[in-house]
């Protein structure tokens, strides 16, 4: 008799505790704070730059390992349909991946939208080449080497050295490891709007009054392509190896 009486009080006590907790949820004030949003619905162009490009573009898009997307001269050369076309496929060969769902990337083609076109009205000013002769974005024709070593000697040289390893005013651009990262067609952005962020100016400021013309670029551009090593990157030989491997 008294066992039974023990599980009915705790049987009691148990259901009383449960009332409570019930009484206490529905007294609760309501849950302000937002409900997660899943990664393939977050739409804010702030968030979408930090997570997806501020890594290599900077903050603000101000540059770091690869160009200012918030360079005006850039957005003023490049369509937005070209744009989107490299956020969402990415770059071959380079470090530029795809974003795109559809290329195997993360992101949604309205996402890609978001970036893309914030990306123009926040940092472009097409005004900023208002009065010039700018070049073409893509080559029109193709480049002659040899032309292109007498043009690095004229616009280039003074700051990178007369075969592109670098000097104190700029980097060395022709090593194995810079030329197996970027693309022609990024050569040929980056000698057209420069590297402001670095102090780099664009085509028309690396001799004051004679801005390179569109063939002066395509042909540097294939001057420095044809130092591309084909296989980048010096062979690490037995000897080190075995001197690093005893270590």
């Amino acid at each position: 008799m008294k066992m039974m009486w023990i599980r009915t009080l705790s049987v009691l006590v148990a259901l009383s505790l449960l009332m409570l907790a019930a009484c206490s949820t529905l007294n609760r004030e309501p849950r302000t704070d937002p409900e997660p949003v899943a990664p393939s619905q977050v739409v804010d162009f702030g968030t979408l730059y930090t997570q997806n490009c501020a890594a290599c573009h900077g903050t603000e898009g101000r540059g770091g390992a690869s160009i200012a997307l918030a360079n005006p001269v850039y957005l003023a050369i490049v369509d937005q349909t070209t744009m989107h076309n490299i956020v969402a496929n990415g770059v071959r060969g380079t470090s530029m991946p795809a974003f795109a769902q559809s290329a195997g990337g993360m992101l949604t083609e309205q996402q890609i939208e978001v970036i893309t076109s914030e990306i123009f009205s926040r940092w472009g000013h097409k005004q900023v080449i208002d009065g010039a002769n700018p070049p073409s974005y893509a080559a029109k024709a193709a480049g002659n080497i040899n032309r292109g070593q007498l043009v690095f000697g004229t616009y280039c040289a003074s700051c990178h050295g007369s075969e592109g390893g670098g000097t104190r005013k700029g980097s060395a651009i022709t090593n194995d490891s810079v030329l197996a990262l970027v693309s022609d067609q990024g050569l040929r952005t980056t000698v057209i709007t420069g590297r402001p962020e670095l102090g780099a100016p664009d085509w028309r400021g690396n001799v004051p009054g004679r801005p390179m013309t569109d063939q002066e670029i395509t042909d540097v551009v294939a001057w420095l392509a044809a130092r591309r090593a084909q296989n980048p990157g010096q062979p690490y030989s037995a000897l080190n190896y075995a001197q690093h491997s005893e270590k």
